[in-house]
């Protein structure tokens, strides 16, 4: 296998691509109250689709938004089965270049997906899709301790902008945003969706090559140090959600 098979092997059949649950998702939306009438929203980075489909069951109209095919092929799949394909347009667009004119959503949603193109960035660039009064929900990797350890350490310095939540509150006000709450997620959200199927895959895929060549070999070893760092310092870091108000 290269890589992308191993990626495809590991992920394919996720319930979800990061941390996170439909409960949080829920409590999430509600902390946005009020919104326009309308309510159109955006689901940047949507994935396999489980927020976006939470957020049409609650009578939300999504444009969901991804560069992954594979993933937006199961949103439309997921949203055919919930019966809420009217409610759940799929696009395959960059988070980078969003093709929709300014001031066109109530609620922009992003879940564990703005660090790829940075955090700072995305607070300035999307504020311009929301109508004044709309709200950016964003989840993001923050250290929950001023001392993490070293394994802490070396396993964060791929996203070496990871901050805690007081300097990403600080960079959400200064791009201008009011910050209605934060909510730290759950270790639930940690494990039940997302790392327990993770290390499900890891052992099919090592069962089904007993032997991997070194690429594959690594790529299974950096997956199983995402559960493993996880849970041997869980209280160092955790996914906060920042929800927040254009003004």
């Amino acid at each position: 296998m290269d890589a992308a098979e191993v990626f495809r092997a590991l992920h394919g059949d996720l319930p979800r691509e990061g941390v996170g649950s439909d409960a949080t998702t829920r409590t999430l939306l509600e902390l946005t109250a009020p919104l326009p009438a309308s309510r159109r929203a955006l689901d940047i980075g949507c994935g396999p689709g489980r927020a976006s489909l939470v957020l049409a069951g609650a009578g939300v109209r999504v444009t969901a938004v991804d560069l992954h095919e594979p993933f937006l092929r199961r949103t439309r799949s997921a949203a055919q089965d919930a019966g809420l394909a009217g409610r759940v347009a799929v696009e395959r667009a960059s988070m980078t270049a969003l093709p929709h004119p300014d001031g066109t959503f109530e609620l922009l949603w992003c879940e564990g997906a703005a660090y790829l193109m940075g955090v700072d960035r995305a607070l300035h660039e999307w504020r311009r899709l929301l109508r004044p009064g709309g709200a950016l929900v964003l989840t993001d990797a923050v250290w929950t301790t001023a001392a993490p350890s070293a394994e802490a350490r070396r396993f964060w310095a791929r996203y070496p902008a990871m901050r805690d939540e007081a300097a990403l509150v600080g960079a959400a006000r200064s791009a201008g945003w009011e910050v209605l709450a934060t909510h730290l997620l759950p270790d639930a959200d940690w494990t039940d969706e997302y790392h327990r199927p993770l290390a499900a895959a890891i052992d099919a895929v090592i069962e089904a090559l007993p032997d991997p060549d070194p690429g594959t070999a690594a790529v299974l070893a950096e997956a199983r140090s995402e559960v493993e760092v996880r849970r041997a310092h869980r209280d160092e870091f955790g996914y906060l959600a920042l929800v927040l108000r254009r003004t």
